[in-house]
């Protein structure tokens, strides 16, 4: 049987191979939510992936966002481009050690995974209209939100969930991320993307509290 088709074999009728060829995905932010969301794009069989991100890997990246002891020190992109290179050594890889730029290059699909408020308006502004898919997650120690644009109506609702950096939540330092949260915000934004390859309908805008065990799906309206 040939490698390539015994490699994929078990999602085959879930991620339609032509059309996940087509993908170019940038991942904006390599902490505990898009460390992650690469590392699943990479198994998935993403022909082309970039990571951009301008930090490098602390002590306390360990634990919240997956980082091994030998990564500390190095540039965030460095070392999870590392490991998705030898989880597929077959795609196209670039490491972008730098802040995302409004004149920065970029895929046709956007996984926003940064922190600041401020700089997912810089990426949607420079992003938004131009991709195929876009979508960004939060995510505050146990609660989670993932966003996703790629019709008019999804389109038309994310920027209103865009507000003033002063208004977002500041939990403390000890209780802003999990492992396991941002694993499960992962899943759900790649969740979001295989459907979009279906051509089934995404959730525009979902939340959950793991805490509470309570999952929210709002519906976007134009």
């Amino acid at each position: 049987m040939n490698a390539i088709y015994e490699r994929y074999s078990r999602q085959k009728d879930i991620v339609p191979v032509d059309r996940l060829a087509a993908c170019k995905a940038t991942v904006i932010g390599v902490g505990a939510i898009g460390r992650q969301v690469a590392l699943q794009l990479t198994a998935m069989g993403i022909p082309w992936l970039q990571l951009v991100d301008f930090d490098t890997v602390e002590t306390s990246n360990l634990a919240s966002q997956g980082y091994l002891e030998e990564d500390l020190g190095r540039l965030k992109v460095e070392a999870t481009s590392t490991l998705c290179r030898k989880i597929n050594p077959g795609m196209e890889m670039h490491a972008t050690p730098e802040r995302f730029r409004r004149s920065s290059c970029a895929g046709n699909v956007i996984f926003c995974a940064v922190d600041s408020i401020q700089t997912r308006q810089l990426i949607w502004s420079a992003t938004g209209d131009a991709v195929l898919f876009y979508c960004d997650a939060r995510m505050s120690a146990e609660v989670l939100r993932v966003l996703t644009a790629c019709d008019s109506a999804s389109r038309y609702h994310y920027p209103k969930t865009l507000f003033s950096e002063d208004q977002a939540y500041a939990g403390p330092c000890t209780a802003k991320t999990t492992i396991y949260c941002a694993n499960i915000a992962a899943g759900l934004m790649v969740c979001q993307f295989a459907r979009f390859l279906r051509g089934l309908p995404v959730d525009a805008d979902l939340q959950f509290n793991l805490l509470a065990s309570e999952l929210s799906v709002a519906v976007a309206c134009r």
